[in-house]
């Protein structure tokens, strides 16, 4: 790759930067002072800049526990971002894989690996996702029956065109309930209890294809993925 790009990716420095620190001679390859930014270097070169070896960072792939008020975007906006929480270099690469909503908690994946991402989150890959939902009126009786009934048909939500895909409903309690679905169409799993006449008060999501939330992460908490975690997809 050409030493300027190698810069960006492996400091602060944006491309015009980069530049000028080449062109102020305080980079190095092999111990040899380089100001020629297309010069082509790779991982196995001994890049420094200001004396300071450089290595890129490979791809990474994290689990979070995302808080309430957060929102899963790359974009400041009106709510914190889940990339605030993170403190790692180049955070700003990471994405998360998927969203959730800024009132919904739960399991986020983030990596900076986008065909990884597109993987997950492809149409084709048809990967469950699993959330514990409260909702604001009991659901007992006939009326749960009925509700595990139309979630496994699939359900019209208002502006689509076509119904959801099948979905299972577990009733847990009169108002704890657990659903797993396989597309994320916008505010999916609120919409379709609204389309049931309910509301969802709290919603978490536990577990995206293979992967659960792991306990021990607090709100706010992430961890990197094991090998085997990021094989599963």
């Amino acid at each position: 790759m050409r030493l300027d790009k190698f810069l960006c990716e492996t400091t602060e420095l944006t491309r015009s930067l980069a530049k000028k620190a080449l062109h102020r001679e305080e980079v190095t390859v092999e111990g040899e002072v380089i100001k020629n930014p297309a010069t082509q270097v790779d991982d196995s070169h001994d890049v420094r800049w200001l004396g300071e070896r450089l290595e890129r960072v490979g791809f990474r792939y994290l689990m979070m526990n995302k808080p309430l008020g957060v929102e899963c975007t790359t974009r400041p906006g009106l709510y914190p971002t889940v990339l605030e929480l993170i403190d790692l270099p180049k955070v700003e690469r990471l994405h998360p894989v998927g969203r959730l909503d800024v009132d919904t908690t739960g399991l986020v994946l983030l990596t900076d690996d986008g065909k990884w991402s597109h993987r997950v989150t492809s149409p084709r890959a048809k990967c469950e996702k699993v959330y514990l939902a409260t909702l604001a009126e009991p659901l007992e009786g006939e009326a749960a029956t009925n509700a595990v009934e139309n979630f496994a048909k699939g359900l019209w939500l208002d502006g689509e065109e076509e119904p959801t895909r099948p979905a299972r409903l577990d009733i847990l309690g009169p108002r704890e309930v657990r659903i797993a679905i396989t597309e994320g169409k916008y505010h999916q799993v609120r919409r379709m209890f609204a389309a049931i006449g309910n509301h969802v008060e709290a919603l978490t999501r536990e577990s995206i294809g293979p992967l659960v939330l792991d306990p021990e992460l607090e709100p706010g908490e992430c961890r990197m993925l094991r090998s085997d975690e990021i094989a599963s997809f």
